[in-house]
């Protein structure tokens, strides 16, 4: 499996009308998410890809930092949806990867609040969105997505225990051109869905597998930013999540509280 990335070979794959169709890659970068944030500052268009073949810092939810080594699949989409559509993005992006692992590498995928793509119960792909807006609409959001595809995770102690790569699932290589393009027309597909105001929580409840489950929620306080300042937590069974996407957790009392976004770990662990 080459190392090399070939734009020609992920244009070849897609079907896509605009996401996808404007390219900027990068064999060596900080951040996608910070790339496509220049680009849609400047005007990019909607659709504007940024993809690095390795990131030095990248970025994951909560101010955490992602791993990026070579032989992984990192880019960030430039999107600029109506404000009404923002918190579906976290859906559709979760399915689209989950779709494009299913039909690339034949893997099933699964789902971990809110975002998180799971492969036999570990970490395969991590997705942050980020969104600006001016004035009171919304300017651009960012979709990031990490995918652990041919990367050699044995060198990272730290995560061997909690992530997996596609080709250690499958003990052979997975071309990276091609499960992003596939990604990319499953995100266009599903963004067109919900501007339809067409279904898309039900396929992706169905795959979370962190409903049923004690949990405990860590989020930040309303109005402060993360990762460190004012930290929430709850702890109760995770129940179920509502059409935005909203974590609803029955606490020990009975109560019940809806968590719009954190980071769930199962309790005792």
């Amino acid at each position: 499996m080459t190392t090399t990335f070939s734009l020609k070979a992920l244009r070849e794959g897609l079907t896509t009308r605009f996401i996808g169709r404007n390219l900027e890659y990068r064999p060596f970068l900080g951040s996608t998410q910070d790339l496509a944030r220049e680009l849609a500052r400047a005007g990019a268009p909607e659709g504007t890809v940024a993809l690095a073949g390795r990131q030095t810092a990248g970025k994951g939810r909560l101010g955490r930092s992602f791993i990026s080594p070579s032989g992984g699949l990192y880019f960030t989409v430039v999107l600029r949806p109506d404000e009404e559509h923002l918190k579906a993005l976290a859906i559709i992006s979760a399915l689209a990867v989950a779709r494009g692992v299913e039909r690339v590498a034949g893997l099933a995928a699964r789902l971990k609040w809110p975002n998180d793509v799971l492969l036999r119960g570990r970490k395969v792909c991590g997705i942050l969105i980020e969104s600006e807006f001016m004035g009171e609409g919304v300017n651009y959001v960012l979709v990031g997505i990490g995918v652990n595809v041919n990367a050699d995770l044995t060198a990272y102690p730290e995560i061997a225990a909690i992530a997996t790569s596609l080709k250690a699932e499958l003990g052979r290589g997975v071309s990276r051109e091609s499960l992003a393009a596939e990604i990319l027309n499953q995100l266009e597909t599903l963004y067109l869905t919900i501007q339809a105001a067409k279904p898309v929580h039900e396929e992706w409840r169905a795959r979370l597998d962190t409903l049923g489950k004690q949990v405990r929620v860590t989020f930040p306080a309303e109005g402060a930013p993360p990762p460190k300042a004012g930290q929430q937590v709850e702890e109760g069974l995770a129940e179920d999540v509502d059409n935005d996407g909203s974590l609803i957790l029955r606490r020990p009392d009975g109560s019940r509280v809806s968590i719009a976004a954190g980071d769930v770990t199962l309790r005792g662990d």
